[in-house]
């Protein structure tokens, strides 16, 4: 799956979609993981892998917004992308994480729509896996660690979908000891559902 997501991002480059759709593409993705984000997970301490989960447990703990925090964890993933990625990759990737910041923050005031679990994890999952589906398809990222696990995969034996997992399990982990047993579980299927999600679009589009 993540050599798949890979191939999407490299092929961008020279895909037959004009640049500008792409950007607009991006956009309703980046608003996409805004509302799963600010209506569904975060309110509910329900967190995904990657940078986006781990944002969310560093502005829990320091109530620092969840966009800004996304920005400055990505921005040094960002620079090793512009060199290995290309420069339309980490133009788009930063277009998405700065439409997800406004997004966030537009968003923050308003109350989760629903404490239901399995709403949450469902819909919320489904709603942020299409986001971030599309923002992989279109040639961005909002995910720092594939970057990481791409350029460590070249220098060992392990793949990037290993070195993601292990990157996730720690993030997931976290939850554990920041918001309890029970989001901890919420949180691991949540994942699941972002990633099923996202693998649904990449392989339809």
């Amino acid at each position: 799956m993540y050599s798949e997501r890979l191939k999407y991002i490299n092929d961008s480059r020279s895909a037959e979609m004009p640049f500008y759709k792409r950007v607009f593409y991006i956009l309703c993705g980046a608003l996409l993981v805004a509302i799963s984000l600010e209506l569904f997970l975060i309110k509910n301490h329900v967190i995904d892998g990657g940078i986006v989960g781990m944002s969310i447990v560093i502005s829990h703990i320091t109530r620092l917004e969840v966009g800004y925090v996304l920005l400055i964890l990505n921005t040094p993933f960002l620079l090793l992308g512009y060199r290995y990625l290309g420069r339309n990759f980490v133009f788009l990737s930063l277009f998405a994480i700065l439409a997800l910041a406004m997004g966030t923050f537009i968003l923050e005031p308003i109350p989760a729509l629903t404490k239901n679990p399995v709403v949450v994890v469902v819909l919320g999952g489904i709603i942020l896996g299409m986001g971030v589906g599309i923002i992989i398809r279109c040639g961005g990222s909002l995910d720092g660690t594939e970057i990481v696990a791409i350029l460590l995969n070249k220098r060992s034996r392990f793949s990037i979908g290993q070195y993601v997992m292990f990157f996730n399990i720690f993030i997931l982990g976290s939850a554990f000891f920041v918001f309890g047993v029970y989001e901890t579980m919420y949180s691991l299927s949540t994942y699941l559902v972002v990633y099923n999600t996202m693998d649904l679009i990449m392989k339809n589009s």
